[in-house]
Formats: C-alpha cells, sequence, structure tokens
C-alpha cells in the first residue's frame, strides 16, 4: 500500500476527541486511566464537548442542570412510550431508543430553542444594541415568525418551576463567584419581564429556560442543548423501563382498555354488490 493510499484511509476519519490505539486511549489529551477516579462523569461531559475540564464550580452547575430534568413522570410522551415498548416485549435498551427517538421540537426541544434564541438576543447586544431592545426585538419577531409560545417560559403544569427557582438560585451564586459571566442570566430575566408585561396569567422560566441559561453560560453552542437534554432525562427513562419490566405487565397502552378512542369517520356502510 502506498504512503498516499495509507493516509487516506488514516484520515477517512478525523477526531480531536479520542486517541486510541492498542493499549492507549486518551480523551482530549487524558489517558483514560488518570481520568477514572479523578473525572466525575459530569466532567467528562464537560470535556468531550468543550475540549477541557471544566473547574469544579463550572462542573457542579452542569451537573445541577442534568439532575433537574431526569424526570417528569408518566404522562410525558417518551415516558410513556418506554413504558409501553417493555409492555409490548421489547428489552431495555430498546424502549430507551423508541423514548429518545420523541425528543423532538415540541416534547424536548425547548431547551435548545431557547439557548437559540438567547444566543440571538446576545449577538444584537453584542452588536451594541441594548439589551431591552434586543429582547423585545428578536422575542416580537420569533412570536409572529414561529409561534407565540416562547421556549423556556410558562408551563402546563406549573405556574412556577420549582426546577427552575432552585437553579436560578445556583446561576446567581455562580455569577456573584465569577464562575459564569451571567450575560445569558440577565437574558432571561429580561425575556421573563417582556412576558409578564401584560400578562392573563403569570409566566415564568421553565425548567427548558433554567437549563438554557446555564448550558449557554457554560459556553455550549445552541445545537448541544437537545442532546444535552437527552443525556438528563435518558436517566428517568431508564429507571423508568427498569421499573416496568419489574412489574410483568403485557400490552399496556397509551389509557387502560376500558376508555375507547373518539372514532370520527363514517357510520356503519353497505358494501356495494358489484357485477
Amino acid at each position: 500500500m502506498s504512503d498516499s493510499v495509507a493516509d487516506r484511509v488514516r484520515r477517512w476519519w478525523r477526531t480531536s476527541i479520542i486517541d486510541m490505539k492498542p493499549g492507549v486511549i486518551r480523551l482530549r489529551g487524558y489517558a483514560i486511566e488518570d481520568l477514572i477516579g479523578n473525572a466525575g462523569f459530569v466532567e467528562t461531559i464537560y470535556l468531550m464537548l468543550r475540549g477541557e475540564l471544566p473547574t469544579r464550580a463550572r462542573a457542579a452547575l452542569l451537573e445541577a442542570a442534568l439532575v433537574a430534568s431526569v424526570d417528569h413522570g408518566p404522562q410525558a410522551p417518551s415516558i410513556a412510550i418506554a413504558r409501553m415498548a417493555i409492555t409490548a416485549g421489547n428489552d431495555i435498551h430498546n424502549a430507551m431508543a423508541s423514548a429518545i427517538n420523541v425528543l423532538g421540537d415540541t416534547h424536548g426541544g425547548a431547551g435548545q430553542q431557547c439557548m437559540e434564541l438567547m444566543a440571538a438576543i446576545r449577538k444584537e447586544v453584542d452588536a451594541g444594541v441594548a439589551l431591552d431592545i434586543a429582547t423585545a426585538a428578536v422575542v416580537t419577531d420569533y412570536r409572529e415568525r414561529v409561534s407565540r409560545y416562547v421556549p423556556g417560559f410558562g408551563h402546563r403544569f406549573h405556574v412556577i418551576d420549582p426546577r427552575a427557582v432552585r437553579l436560578a438560585q445556583l446561576v446567581s451564586d455562580a455569577v456573584a463567584r465569577d464562575t459564569v459571566e451571567g450575560t445569558y442570566a440577565a437574558i432571561g430575566r429580561n425575556i421573563e419581564a417582556l412576558l409578564n408585561k401584560d400578562p392573563k396569567r403569570p409566566v415564568h422560566t421553565n425548567i427548558d429556560g433554567a437549563t438554557a441559561i446555564i448550558f449557554s453560560e457554560l459556553g455550549f453552542a445552541p445545537q448541544l442543548g437537545r442532546g444535552l437534554f437527552v443525556l438528563s432525562r435518558s436517566v428517568g427513562i431508564l429507571a423508568h423501563a427498569w421499573e416496568q419490566s419489574t412489574q410483568k405487565e403485557r400490552i399496556k397502552g397509551p389509557v387502560p382498555p376500558e376508555f375507547l378512542y373518539e372514532y370520527e369517520g363514517e357510520p356503519l356502510r353497505s358494501v356495494p354488490l358489484r357485477s
């Protein structure tokens, strides 16, 4: 094999994430045997995505955000699907894959959408636009062009999301200690204030908004928002799939079988005779 062909083969996949060869595994330049026992799982997530190990304070903030999103009950489509998949006779990994695959734009995507919205506001602020004006312009455009629901704010179940309240406290502490800058926290407060100028119902930051603030403050690109949420919610999905597997139930649908769906089609018809 010529050198040129060998080089082409080696360069078919190029990565700065891992250096792996017989007897050697290095993540972002760190030997795996040095990371094991010294770096936590959340620190390793940060390392893999950002390229450097975080400070303990930044790792703690990321961990808080990931803990906050692990579960929201079996009424959530992803959790319900995981449990139904188990009752259909699938293994736990099949149930997890089925659940993760429904974390789309509507269920599971609000955090990333909020990060994108805040990044657009940050871009305007960096260009010299006042924060209040930038917030109003970007949010108004979003509501006119995409949806009247602003991602990261308001909740179907919680008027005040207890997870968001706690995360906001941790972000305030982190800003006070110079762990993070606080720019996205300020953007989040401005969005919330804007949405509550004339509300029919109070609109507060929810878990998606709170985690979007933290992920953005920690420097994660908006495109990573949903992936980070998936890492978190996978814990709840795994727990529910395992619990359901221990209950030994078969073929459970979305509702108990005595509650039938509503049929909206044609009434009973006779099949016409054909010559």
